[in-house]
C-alpha cells in the first residue's frame, strides 16, 4: 500500500484529499506545515508528498526545497489556490520555481479528486523505476556497508591494530 504525505495548513483541504485518497488505497499522513511534515519524514518514509505552495511560519517553497533534499527520490506535487489563481495552464513563475526546488507536478485548487488521483499515478510511475532499482540495490549497500565497518581479520596483515598490553606498568 502506497503512502502519501499531505502537508496543507488548511484542515479541511488535508482531511478531504486524506479521505479521498484513503478511499482509493492509499495509506495517508497529515501535517499541518512545514515543521510538522518535516517531523513526519524523519519518522516515517512516503512514496509521494502533497504540499500546500502557501503557509505560515514556513512557507511551501521552503518545505518543497527541504523536503527534496531529505527526499530526493520522493515525488512532490506542489498545490495551492492562491499562487496559481488567474495562471494560464501552461505555466507560471510559481509552477517553474516549485519545479526547480523540487516539485514534480503543480495543482491549482480547487481541483477535482479525480485530476489529483491522475497526477498521483502518473508521478508514482515515474517514479517506479528508480523506487524499484533502489529497493534491488538494497540489500546490497547494506552489504557494503557492514563490510566497511567490520574489520578483515582474515589476513593477519589487515587486522585492526591492537592495544599495547600493560603489566605492571611495562609496556608488553
Amino acid at each position: 500500500m502506497r503512502r502519501i504525505l499531505v502537508v496543507d495548513d488548511d484542515l479541511h483541504v488535508g482531511q478531504a484529499i486524506s479521505v479521498w485518497l484513503k478511499a482509493h488505497g492509499f495509506r495517508v499522513g497529515i501535517a499541518d506545515g512545514g515543521t510538522t511534515g518535516l517531523a513526519a519524514l524523519d519518522n516515517a518514509t512516503f512514496d509521494l508528498m502533497i504540499v500546500d505552495v502557501f503557509m505560515p511560519h514556513m512557507t511551501g517553497f521552503e518545505a518543497i526545497r527541504l523536503f527534496h533534499e531529505r527526499a530526493p527520490t520522493v515525488p512532490l506535487i506542489a498545490i495551492s489556490g492562491y499562487a496559481f489563481s488567474g495562471m494560464d495552464s501552461t505555466g507560471s513563475e510559481f509552477l517553474g520555481f516549485a519545479t526547480r526546488l523540487g516539485a514534480k507536478r503543480c495543482l491549482r485548487k480547487p481541483f477535482k479528486p479525480a485530476t489529483l488521483l491522475g497526477v498521483i499515478d502518473a508521478c508514482l510511475a515515474e517514479a517506479e523505476p528508480r523506487r524499484r532499482q533502489v529497493a534491488a540495490l538494497g540489500p546490497v549497500v547494506g552489504v557494503l556497508s557492514e563490510l566497511q565497518t567490520k574489520p578483515d581479520t582474515s589476513d593477519p596483515g589487515m587486522a585492526a591494530p591492537r592495544e599495547p598490553r600493560r603489566s605492571g606498568g611495562r609496556l608488553l
